[in-house]
């Protein structure tokens, strides 16, 4: 949330500019940024629009949040009006979305989305995106969860007449989803008052919405049964649900007129490409269309496999490798949803393929030849192995070499990291993946970040967050021996060992040992907590708290990092790998194991000069602290 104030607070500052001056520093902070000149414009004019309405409908002393972040998300509404309803006495928010259009028209084959001249691509339906908003909100905030009633959404086109969206509300749908034009202002503020009472302030309702505990994340893992088998559990906002209708509206083509597409997905960690992978093979499978999930994972595949298919074998035949299409009959699939495709590998055979099946083509190829649409979500980069080459650009190539329309939806908001942008931001500086060099971190209200002074305190702190009901996990780079797995009954060797302290790192196999879990539940499974997970376990799974090894592999000398490939015991590092790559996969495998918490991430370097380092980005105060 940017700013919050009364109705009429809000209108007097906005006459003397000094909301949009406080409005852009809040952004700045808060995202490391300035706001696009069209955004402040859109502060600039629609405000003060919706503050007017307020304030002529006698709700001067309705509280208004503006730039309300949803929980969990980095997605922001335009504004939430808090209130007390006048019929109930009960707490009553209005989410409600500005829009300054004036010329849109609904898309033509599919009324959830529609076009606007200013826009390249097509986006959603107002009364949809606030819609959404609204479940989001209800699914995610305490102080709503039990109350749907509170919540009612508006989209306010204040520049259009009702000529221009009457055509918009074919999808109109109830309190979540109503439609204002400025020609129509008068039904705006006849709604606002349905809704919200003169006669009380919002301050006190608006204090319960932001107190309001947040609902845990739906975890991608324990739902995937529901998912697939029944209704969607997740809430696709804004691009998201763009991707989602843009795969459905190519399979609906494909079904009618034999024809072929490709979609690809693509965004960073935690924008939600596994959930929208899930969401659609969940309706094409309601829908009967035959559709199969690949990755490229083993971790994530077993774990589909074992969640979602834990009581009918046809649901686990669902989940498949990128490797597992080597003969099948091209367009046999109408579709195949590709998951974590930057994890294509150039060809799928290897030393132990039979020569009968050694096709010689590419991979990419195999997984668009065998399906009428095939869809890649990928993140370019998450590439943390040598070989992996699923880019944007490799598979626009291939589509292009068969003559295919290939569109691209890139997805911006992410959830991972409790939906901190200024946590990844952190991140990628922390890493060098991105120019200007580490910074200190500027804590928010959505991601912790601790420095632990060892890892025993580490693993004591993540302990009793597990006692409180969280998931935590360790984690650490791959710089310690890996022995063989024991014989059932006998001690997990204690390979990563740090001074006194000594953990097993997770299993390899597939089975469970000595109570661990098998590798590919390491990040689902309780027990799990007991062994230190690699990037390879963890990779595309997420926890409520992380602890991070930071291991010799890479260090802080003097105003650089520097990776040292011999710390490394990764065995996918050959000598022929060349150091630039080892560099940059070393710093992406760090990037990928802090962040995965979600709400809070604990740090430790097994090297001194690059702890203190950390103490000084992180700030000495915010060290890891352990109740006796």
């Amino acid at each position: 949330m940017l700013f919050r104030a009364s109705a009429k607070t809000i209108a007097a500052r906005a006459l003397d500019s000094s909301l949009y001056l406080h409005l852009t520093e809040q952004f700045s902070h808060l995202h490391g940024y300035q706001p696009s000149p069209s955004e402040a414009r859109s502060w600039e004019r629609s405000i003060p629009m919706l503050t007017a309405a307020l304030n002529d409908a006698g709700l001067g002393d309705v509280e208004v949040m503006l730039e309300y972040a949803l929980p969990m998300n980095s997605k922001r509404a335009d504004a939430v009006l808090a209130g007390v309803h006048p019929r109930t006495g009960a707490p009553s928010y209005v989410v409600v979305e500005l829009k300054q259009w004036s010329d849109v028209v609904p898309d033509e084959d599919d009324p959830v989305l529609c076009h606007v001249v200013s826009y390249a691509q097509p986006v959603l339906n107002p009364i949809e995106q606030v819609r959404r908003y609204c479940e989001y909100l209800v699914n995610f905030n305490g102080a709503v969860a039990d109350h749907p009633e509170r919540v009612g959404g508006v989209a306010f086109l204040h520049n259009a007449t009702e000529f221009d969206v009457g055509a918009l509300r074919e999808i109109e749908s109830g309190e979540w989803g109503q439609l204002f034009a400025g020609d129509s202002r008068g039904g705006f503020i006849d709604y606002l008052r349905a809704r919200l009472s003169p006669a009380h302030p919002g301050a006190a309702a608006a204090d319960a919405l932001l107190a309001g505990k947040t609902v845990p994340s739906t975890q991608l893992m324990a739902v995937a049964a529901q998912e697939v088998r029944e209704r969607e559990q997740f809430v696709l906002l804004d691009e998201q649900q763009v991707a989602y209708r843009k795969v459905l509206n190519a399979v609906r083509r494909a079904q009618r007129s034999d024809h072929k597409e490709v979609v690809v997905i693509t965004g960073g960690p935690g924008t939600g490409k596994s959930v929208i992978a899930l969401s659609l093979l969940g309706e094409l499978y309601r829908r009967g269309v035959p559709a199969l999930h690949a990755t490229g994972s083993q971790s994530f595949t077993k774990t589909m496999r074992k969640v979602a298919g834990a009581r009918k074998r046809e649901v686990q035949d669902l989940f498949k490798y990128f490797n597992s299409f080597m003969t099948t009959e091209k367009n046999s699939l109408d579709v195949l949803v590709c998951d974590e495709a930057h994890r294509i590998r150039e060809t799928s055979a290897n030393r132990y393929t039979p020569a009968a099946r050694r096709t010689g083509k590419r991979q990419i190829d195999e997984l668009m030849d065998v399906a009428k649409v095939p869809v890649f979500l990928l993140d370019e980069h998450q590439v943390v192995r040598p070989g992996e080459m699923g880019t944007v650009e490799d598979i626009r190539a291939a589509a292009a070499r068969r003559g295919l329309n290939c569109p691209v939806v890139r997805l911006e908001s992410q959830f991972r990291c409790g939906g901190s942008d200024a946590y990844l931001r952190w991140v990628v500086r922390l890493l060098g993946l991105e120019p200007g060099g580490p910074v200190g971190w500027d804590p928010d209200d959505r991601m912790q970040l601790l420095l632990a002074d060892s890892p025993e305190q580490m693993e004591s702190f993540l302990d009793g967050r597990r006692g409180r009901g969280y998931s935590a996990r360790m984690s650490a780079g791959y710089c310690w021996p890996w022995s063989p797995e024991p014989k059932p009954g006998q001690p997990l060797p204690a390979d990563v060992r740090i001074g006194d302290w000594a953990r097993p790192w997770n299993l390899r196999g597939e089975r469970s040992v000595s109570g661990a879990p098998p590798s590919a539940l390491w990040a689902t499974d309780p027990a799990g907590f007991g062994q230190v997970g690699c990037v390879y376990t963890a990779q595309g799974f997420e926890y409520d708290w992380s602890g991070v090894i930071i291991g010799p592999d890479l260090v802080w000398r003097g105003d650089r990092w520097v990776t040292d490939r011999t710390a490394s015991k990764d065995p996918v590092f050959k000598r022929s790998t060349p150091d630039a790559d080892v560099d940059r996969l070393i710093r992406n495998t760090y990037k990928v194991l802090l962040t995965r918490g979600m709400v809070g991430t604990v740090v430790y370097s097994t090297d001194r000069e690059t702890q203190e380092k950390l103490r000084e980005l992180i700030g000495a105060e915010r060290r890891v602290t352990v109740m006796a």
